[in-house]
């Protein structure tokens, strides 16, 4: 039911709507950040209408059909080839997925699709088809799955996610309904992690603040790593502001340069830009209790006694620009040099 979903009442109120005015259209694209629900709002969709005993215009979770699609888990590809070419079929036989492979979505699967979507449905009353992470879709698949749009079959829906609509073709947004998912809101996650994941308070609190409105990125984030990280980056941000040790600084920077991938090192970039956000407003007076790091308050007061909002500003521009050039295979330890030294100049 959609009332069991996190966050998101206004997307929930819209397709109920759409559900009891039977307006529901053929095509849906589902848009906003990573993790905010948009796969599991599909998901429900899919139950609410092929449910065998539906409640107003929600499913009642306790039917087969409700209970099959509800176990759809999609795990991840295999090692065979051809597994990566076709649609990944839920439990239920009217409800499927597309997912990229290594970032990209070739055109075998929207074939597949193409052609099931032909099909009426077998057991339910509409045929799911869900494109996860559309924008992945090379030219191939975009241009073949526009020819679906076009003409689609009365009991087939296709549902798109994105985070990036702006990559998809015009012609393929043009011919869906665009629904905006927002973030969910930090207290929402919190209660989600405590009541349902069992986390401690103090650290489903930390993961919801820092989960920039996720629930997945909150599920999935490690709290000791992030405390970890958020050490490293403080005793940068104290140097940078408090202590002014270019030594410390270059140490620092080596620590920073050490990440094992490209990834590893982002996240402590999300991590910096986090610490120094929180300075630059409790520098401006805002709240304690309001910023993202309140656990460690203290120590960030002592920075933002010394920060001036041009150093902020100036240096999150920095980070934003080495960020920029990780697109190419920069050299992480001239990089780190450089923004740190660029940053103590600031």
């Amino acid at each position: 039911m959609f009332s069991t979903l996190i966050g998101n009442d206004e997307v929930k109120e819209t397709l109920r709507r759409l559900l009891s005015n039977g307006r529901l259209p053929g095509s849906l694209l589902f848009t906003g950040e990573a993790g905010v629900g948009k796969k599991l709002f599909a998901l429900e969709l899919a139950k609410t209408l092929n449910c065998r005993n539906r409640q107003g215009v929600e499913a009642c979770d306790e039917c087969s059909s409700c209970k099959r699609i509800s176990r759809s888990t999609f795990p991840p590809f295999g090692d065979d080839d051809e597994d990566k070419a076709r649609l990944v079929w839920s439990e239920h036989t009217d409800v499927a997925m597309v997912r990229p492979y290594k970032q990209i979505i070739r055109v075998g699967p929207i074939r597949e699709l193409q052609r099931e979507a032909n099909f009426r449905p077998f057991e339910g009353a509409a045929r799911i088809f869900i494109v996860e992470d559309a924008e992945y879709m090379n030219d191939q698949a975009a241009n073949a799955l526009l020819k679906t749009l076009e003409e689609p079959e009365p009991t087939t829906r296709l549902i798109l996610t994105t985070t990036n609509p702006t990559a998809l073709l015009a012609t393929i947004r043009s011919r869906c309904q665009t629904i905006q998912f927002a973030p969910i809101a930090a207290d929402e996650i919190e209660r989600f992690l405590i009541e349902e994941k069992g986390v401690a308070k103090k650290d489903a609190q930390l993961l919801a603040r820092t989960s920039r409105g996720s629930l997945g990125r909150a599920c999935a984030a490690d709290v000791d790593t992030y405390r970890d990280r958020r050490v490293a980056m403080m005793n940068v941000l104290r140097t940078l502001t408090v202590t002014g040790d270019r030594a410390e600084l270059l140490r620092s920077a080596e620590g920073l340069a050490g990440s094992k991938d490209r990834d590893e090192y982002e996240q402590l970039l999300d991590v910096f830009e986090a610490l120094i956000r929180d300075a630059w407003a409790l520098s401006l007076g805002r709240p304690q209790e309001t910023i993202v790091n309140a656990d460690v308050a203290r120590e960030l007061q002592q920075v933002a006694d010394e920060l001036r909002s041009y150093q902020a500003a100036a240096w999150l521009t920095q980070i934003e620009e080495l960020r920029g050039t990780l697109e190419v295979n920069i050299n992480r330890k001239v990089a780190s040099d450089a923004l740190l030294m660029s940053m103590a100049t600031a």
